[in-house]
């Protein structure tokens, strides 16, 4: 009998809780814990670079053909002639023994880049920029001869030309104006602050292209700026021997020409006829290029 009372007391207990709404369960098997690493909390979910739409694309490859147009449309045709290349009258005192002897060379015409080749076009072409002094309109630097013929057969295969370095007698042609030339110590004038950034007046940067005045063929910056690699090898006394039709420099040599001053250099170094050498693998923040074209 007793045993009777306890189960129906129980069982009234039950309802009376099950009627207050509490419910009494039967306790859940511990579940494993899986514990979060606090580096785990902290990683931060890696998001995928966006891949290039067709419409990027686009976007870059109209750009690419602009830049592209543009440097077609600034190459400057230079008629072919006959100049005096070298220590000439108006180089003074400055003039330096291998700038002598002067002589007379004659050259069939061509095309050569109205500026230096600037980052954008580098860029644009190789996909990189490897300049110190950035800025698309400045002119490229830091770009070996190496570096340069890889840019150029690049540059080729884009456009279906024909691009080069210019020879160094093209080179100094074409900075004393051509047939067209006055006769100016430098490239397009006597004032040197009037067409070039040097040491005096750079503020020890490059600066954008085109933006001191041209000489006589409308050429910018072949004074000053950036040194511009020329094809040639170099040779301090390649003058005594260079033939006087279409010299193209030594067959064969350790470094190659460069030519036309700097933002770093005094006044002597963006002289016309001025000649330094660098080796074919050097990259320097003075060093940049110019192109040149067949006709």
């Amino acid at each position: 009998m007793k045993r009777i009372f306890t189960i129906l007391a129980c069982l009234l207990c039950v309802l009376v809780l099950n009627a207050q709404g509490i419910i009494v369960r039967k306790p859940s098997k511990k579940q494993p814990t899986t514990q979060t690493s606090t580096a785990a909390k902290k990683q931060t979910t890696t998001t995928k670079p966006a891949k290039k739409t067709s419409a990027t694309t686009s976007s870059t490859n109209s750009n690419r053909q602009r830049i592209l147009q543009e440097l077609a449309d600034h190459m400057v045709y230079v008629q072919g002639g006959t100049f005096t290349m070298g220590a000439t009258n108006e180089q003074g005192s400055d003039a330096e023994d291998r700038e002598k002897p002067a002589h007379n060379v004659t050259l069939s015409s061509y095309y050569i880049g109205k500026t230096e080749v600037t980052q954008e076009l580098w860029q644009a072409v190789m996909g990189n920029n490897p300049s110190y002094f950035k800025g698309n309109r400045k002119p490229v630097e830091r770009v070996s001869w190496n570096d340069c013929q890889t840019f150029i057969s690049k540059l080729n295969s884009l456009t279906g030309k024909k691009f080069r370095l210019p020879t160094e007698a093209e080179w100094e042609f074409a900075a004393r104006g051509g047939i067209k030339s006055k006769g100016y110590k430098y490239s397009g004038s006597n004032t040197l602050d009037d067409v070039a950034w040097y040491i005096d007046n750079s503020g020890n940067t490059t600066h954008e292209v085109g933006t001191k005045s041209p000489n006589e063929l409308g050429l910018y910056d072949m004074s000053g700026n950036v040194y511009e690699w020329c094809n040639d090898w170099y040779d301090f006394q390649y003058y005594s021997s260079s033939p006087s039709n279409h010299p193209t420099g030594p067959s064969s040599g350790t470094n190659r020409v460069r030519r036309g001053g700097c933002w770093y250099f005094n006044a002597s170094y963006c002289r016309s006829s001025n000649r330094v050498s660098s080796s074919p693998g050097n990259r320097f923040d003075v060093l940049g290029l110019r192109l040149c074209l067949s006709e």
